[in-house]
């Protein structure tokens, strides 16, 4: 592959082959089953070729197509073991390898960001990309001062395929959502777009790495790698390498996960009080674990800014919700613009559906999972649950939206790594608000 594929007529015809490739091997295993095939092997057979297909169309078109299958591979643990287990392996893959671009494309990459002379910065340039993701692909190599450095370089035709690829997808949302049973694809889709803008110039990563970097330096659960330099379509960042996050899940022993686990929700909990930033893209493919036990971070392209920390409406919501105080969290909804309007919702249905969010702060440690992550999607997604009548009265503040999808991300990625998590202390000390009213109480019936 020469480049990102950029007429739009071609990628989305690569992208309908999702859903048709899909129908078509149902078809045929219909016809297999008729014939005297077994049932359950001919499924299995056609949900492992759909994951291969995934991973293939997706990885190869890069861009929004695969900044899509970086989406979904976070909320994987989502989806009932029957559908995801041949997707799993596939999804990993699209968290941090896809096709390379040549070297001609990467050498016309980094000359019109650093200059003809850009190879004067660099004592050694490793021509094979050490990993590639969405919408650019990594190269290791030596600074001129010696340092050993990551060079992010962005594909060439980033830009249009990534704008192409996700108006597409939006398109076609209704028939890719058989592919992925469990998860609503269009709202994912919708933020993506929102966001897109932002992870396309490389210099608003790098800004947001810096004050990433600065804030964690020197701690002792979070490495953020420095930024060298920067340019529009190219970055070059210190190198650091450890564990991979999808291979302390796919391998790790308990305590492995456990620890990685702690260190996720510690940072993602933290991170807005620290630096007024959130980072945005919590697959685990941006995550790794180093040889000192620190967790290492990457990936700043996409962040929230919460200058003032993690909004205190969501926060109070929580805090009303593991009070059990209905009819106070109704009255906050309604102020806040979480209610559609003339909403016949209960007060006692509004604290059932923040039970992703509460249960796991009701007692010291909680145990994530997939199977209760899935439990949460059913109680949701059911359409004879009153939950799933009050997910459709709730509306979701534009300003909250992207705080709202990285937790439950983060939360995937917990039930990913199937870990026990102390996590209503690391919550406490970053939000101590959440649960000052119910010390008090305590103390006082102590």
């Amino acid at each position: 592959m020469t480049d990102i594929p950029r007429r739009t007529a071609a990628r989305t015809a690569k992208l309908a082959s999702l859903p048709l490739g899909v129908a078509g091997r149902a078809a045929a295993g219909w016809g297999r089953r008729l014939a005297g095939g077994d049932g359950e092997q001919i499924s299995a057979q056609l949900m492992a070729k759909s994951a291969e297909q995934l991973f293939a169309v997706l990885g190869e078109l890069k861009g929004g197509a695969m900044k899509f299958g970086q989406a979904l591979s976070v909320f994987e643990a989502a989806i009932p073991d029957e559908f995801a287990a041949p997707f799993r392996e596939s999804l990993v893959k699209l968290q941090s390898a896809a096709p390379p671009m040549p070297a001609a494309d990467v050498h016309r990459m980094l000359a019109e960001q650093f200059g003809r002379g850009w190879r004067e910065r660099f004592r050694e340039f490793d021509e094979t990309p050490a990993a590639a993701a969405s919408i650019g692909q990594v190269h290791r190599a030596v600074w001129r001062d010696g340092r050993e450095v990551a060079v992010k370089v962005q594909y060439p035709g980033a830009e249009e395929a990534l704008r192409s690829d996700l108006r597409q997808l939006s398109r076609m949302s209704r028939l890719i959502q058989p592919l992925v049973p469990g998860l609503e694809i269009k709202p994912l889709i919708a933020e993506l777009r929102e966001r897109m803008e932002e992870e396309l110039d490389y210099r608003d990563e790098a800004a947001n790495q810096r004050i990433f970097a600065t804030a964690y330096d020197g701690d002792d659960k979070v490495k953020v790698p420095r930024v060298v330099a920067s340019a529009p379509r190219a970055m070059v960042t210190e190198w650091v390498t450890g564990r991979r996050l999808s291979d302390v899940i796919r391998s790790g022993t308990q305590a492995d996960r456990d620890r990685a686990a702690a260190l996720l929700a510690e940072f993602h909990y933290s991170a807005p009080a620290r630096v007024g930033l959130l980072h945005a893209d919590p697959h685990p493919g941006n995550f790794q674990i180093l040889d000192d036990g620190r967790l290492m971070v990457l990936d700043f392209g996409a962040v929230a800014r919460l200058p003032d920390g993690l909004p205190r409406p969501l926060s109070i919501m929580v805090r009303l919700a593991l009070e059990n105080k209905p009819a106070e969290l109704l009255q906050l909804l309604r102020d806040n613009g979480f209610l559609r309007e003339g909403s016949p919702l209960a007060a006692e249905e509004a604290i059932e559906y923040l039970a992703p969010f509460t249960e796991p702060l009701r007692t010291d440690s909680f145990r994530f999972n997939r199977r209760w992550l899935q439990r949460q999607a059913e109680r949701v997604g059911d359409l004879r649950r009153p939950e799933f009548r009050t997910g459709r009265e709730l509306n979701l503040p534009p300003q909250y939206l992207l705080v709202h999808r990285v937790t439950m991300g983060t939360l995937g990625v917990l039930c990913q790594l199937d870990a026990e998590v102390p996590l209503r202390g690391i919550v406490q000390h970053w939000q101590p608000w959440i649960f000052d009213a119910e010390d008090e109480t305590a103390g006082r019936h102590a």
